[in-house]
């Protein structure tokens, strides 16, 4: 399988903490193996991964991964066997499931994404529908992509607290759509397993909570292997009662900002790094690379033109920023073909699955890639983050992207712990 030519900044920490977390290996493996047994696997998940050579870091971990479709295709079968495992251990005697996508029509790359997961599904052994919770679907609607691949979009019915489509009734519900405007009500109170549950979706669920879990989780595993945390921790707070629109909650988020890049100037001198720190401003919730940018003082804040404030006020579906993350900058020094690149990392259950480099070549090492004009390069994982190569070739490829996995993997339990804590918040 070709590997796409990756130029990173090998130097510094990061050459020893590849190091260290290749020599510790069975330790770390056992470690997480045990955490699993502990605590409920999200269904499925990607990372969000920045390499700056100096720090290997989360940026943002999503439940309901939209990119299957940039996967290499050669490690479906990878997926297959993770999706068997998954659905196993959820509902052992599911033999049908409802995929329920995002309301896209118009975006054919995400549809795509939408086909791949049904052949997953397929090839995984059960009967798969897509339902679309678009009212305009009344019947059976046949979408053919561009790349030779077609779903058929069915009308949702709902009959004695469970869903279905025409002449198919599931065991389970699974979502792929990551509900930003609220639960819709014919989700509400089913008979079914839901996957992932309803909390996780952004209507409840928060950044913040995310990164306090992993907070937690960087901890116990750099205590484990004897590193500093913050080489694999972006530091974050957060901010609520904002609105951009009416320069209202500023004085907090400059407040944050400051605060973040004082702790990130005491670190970069520690480490003799020396970029310039920056700060990451960017709503609590939601997806798509909305509602983000960058900020390297506090006082640029106060400094936004009109343009700026509208494109930070309102994230997916037109939904209004009221609350925002502040979270330490990690650079990425990873590029490809001279185009700033960042890591993504699938798993499906507690496996690693694959993962795709994002690429911009129109933004900078410190911006945001997750924006218009992107691309993906696909890249397997599933010999190079299970089974890294000797640590005496520290600057090798595999062992760069075993590295990769057992970060994401950390975001993963995180999100394990930030669901469960999310529930117990539910009242019954």
């Amino acid at each position: 399988m070709p590997v796409p030519h990756l130029s990173t900044a090998l130097r510094g920490p990061i050459l020893d903490l590849e190091n260290r977390i290749i020599n510790a290996m069975p330790t770390i493996e056992h470690w997480l193996r045990t955490k699993w047994r502990e605590h409920t696997v999200p269904f499925y998940c990607s990372v969000d991964l920045r390499n700056s050579g100096f720090k290997l870091a989360p940026v943002d971990t999503n439940l309901f991964p939209g990119g299957f479709n940039n996967l290499n295709p050669e490690f479906i079968p990878l997926c297959v066997q993770a999706m068997m495992n998954a659905i196993e251990k959820i509902c052992p005697d599911t033999h049908s499931l409802l995929l329920i996508p995002e309301n896209h029509t118009r975006n054919t790359f995400y549809l795509q994404n939408i086909a791949t997961l049904q052949n997953i599904i397929l090839h995984a052994g059960l009967n798969v529908r897509i339902g679309t919770l678009l009212p305009e679907i009344t019947t059976a609607t046949k979408i053919d992509l561009p790349d030779g691949q077609t779903i058929t979009l069915e009308p949702i019915t709902r009959k004695n607290n469970k869903l279905g489509v025409n002449n198919f009734d599931p065991c389970a519900v699974l979502l792929n759509n990551d509900l930003s405007t609220g639960v819709p009500e014919i989700l509400q109170n089913l008979n079914q397993i839901v996957i992932p549950p309803l909390h996780a979706g952004w209507a409840t669920r928060r950044k913040s909570n995310h990164f306090a879990a992993y907070d937690r989780v960087a901890q116990e595993f750099a205590d484990l292997i004897g590193i500093d945390p913050w080489l694999i921790n972006p530091r974050f707070t957060s901010c609520g009662e904002i609105n951009f629109r009416e320069k209202q909650g500023e004085d907090c988020v400059v407040s944050a900002v400051d605060r973040i890049l004082s702790v990130i100037k005491k670190k970069y001198q520690q480490y003799d790094v020396k970029e310039d720190p920056f700060v990451i401003v960017k709503a609590d919730s939601g997806t798509y690379g909305m509602g983000i940018m960058t900020v390297k003082d506090g006082a640029d804040i106060y400094k936004l033109n009109r343009k700026q404030r509208n494109k930070m006020a309102v994230v997916k579906e037109g939904l209004q920023v009221s609350n925002v993350l502040v979270q330490e900058g990690v650079y990425t020094f990873e590029n490809i073909n001279q185009a700033v690149a960042e890591p993504v990392i699938y798993m499906i259950d507690r496996y690693v699955v694959g993962g795709f480099y994002r690429v911009h070549t129109g933004r900078g090492i410190d911006e945001n890639l997750n924006a218009p004009g992107m691309h993906f390069v696909p890249l397997a994982f599933e010999t190079t983050c299970v089974v890294p190569k000797n640590a005496a070739q520290p600057n090798s490829i595999p062992n760069r992207f075993y590295a990769y996995g057992v970060v994401a993997r950390l975001a993963l339990l995180a999100a394990a712990l930030e669901l469960e804590q999310d529930n117990s918040r539910i009242p019954d």
